[in-house]
């Protein structure tokens, strides 16, 4: 990063718009209207709370890779900050969380709804850190829906920041182009292909165990996480490229059998607001068959 970002007032910081610098003003001319307005809200919590030190912003996830639907994504971020938190300082990057998320929670809880789109989801990271090897940056915090940890953050992976480094918005700081960064993509491969069997794998097997009566508020969501969320990982092992939860649904369609093709549709129909298969009413044949359709997909990642 070039110049010191600390010298930045926070009248140039907030620019108006609740986004900061040329590249800021640029990413609001392209982000959705609600997109927009949860990001700027999110920014002038941060500012009020922690002046001065959030000196980078830059999306990720569906709105970087041109897949974002409202109800439906979350906004994903990478924060940068000007050095260390120290223990103040994260009890407010939570209260930042706690504040952004206020109305989003509010909806899902009236709606009667655990998954919380539109949330504003991301990790802090030291500005100076940008340029280390991904798999050497020590996340400062992040936070997901209602959870916040200290000192982790899962999305400092070659995944994100792959996503961070190709295809990334610059809300403020530079565009990702002058970060400098190190997805390194020499571990792409072998981070996803870990990420099925420590994750994904067990995910889809403890799905099968509770088929039944204890499985029967599996939301509708939960499909398209695992019948469109495997497949994306299944993609970039075979390919290198990160694409979203929806083209990675389609273009799966063209590697599974056959007999997996109806429940990746009904989690792309979840996923595009459409009505529900009735083939899938029954929760337990539902859970059964996303489920299957993971595990078809770590069986031919493990092929290639």
């Amino acid at each position: 990063m070039r110049g010191d970002p600390r010298k930045l007032t926070q009248r140039g910081m907030l620019s108006g718009m609740g986004f900061g610098g040329k590249a800021g003003t640029r990413a609001a001319t392209r982000l959705p209207p609600d997109v927009h307005r949860s990001v700027r809200r999110y920014l002038q919590l941060a500012d009020r709370l922690l002046p001065g030190r959030v000196v980078g912003f830059h999306l990720v996830g569906s709105v970087a890779l041109g897949a974002y639907r409202r109800g439906r994504s979350d906004i994903d971020f990478v924060a940068t900050v000007d050095g260390d938190l120290s223990d103040a300082d994260l009890r407010r990057v939570r209260m930042v969380q706690v504040g952004a998320g206020a109305r989003t929670t509010a909806r899902a809880v009236a709606a009667r709804r655990f998954s919380l789109p539109g949330t504003c989801n991301g990790v802090y990271v030291r500005a100076d850190d940008l340029p280390r090897p991904v798999t050497e940056i020590v996340p400062l915090a992040s936070h997901v829906g209602h959870e916040f940890q200290a000192g982790r953050g899962f999305d400092v992976n070659p995944v994100q920041w792959t996503t961070l480094a190709r295809h990334g918005v610059a809300v403020r700081g530079p565009e990702p182009a002058r970060l400098g960064l190190d997805p390194q993509p020499e571990l792409l491969r072998r981070w996803n292909l870990d990420n099925l069997a420590a994750y994904w794998v067990p995910w889809a097997e403890a799905t099968h165990r509770r088929v039944g009566p204890r499985w029967r508020a599996m939301p509708r969501w939960s499909t398209a996480w695992g019948a469109l969320g495997a497949p994306r990982l299944l993609h970039t092992i075979a390919t290198g490229d990160v694409i979203s939860k929806e083209e990675a649904g389609e273009r799966s369609k063209a590697s599974l059998d056959p007999a997996h093709h109806a429940i990746v549709d009904e989690g792309l129909a979840w996923w595009r607001d459409e009505p529900a298969d009735p083939r899938f009413a029954d929760v337990g044949v539902r859970a059964a068959a996303t489920a299957n359709v993971v595990l078809a997909v770590a069986e031919a990642a493990r092929a290639l």
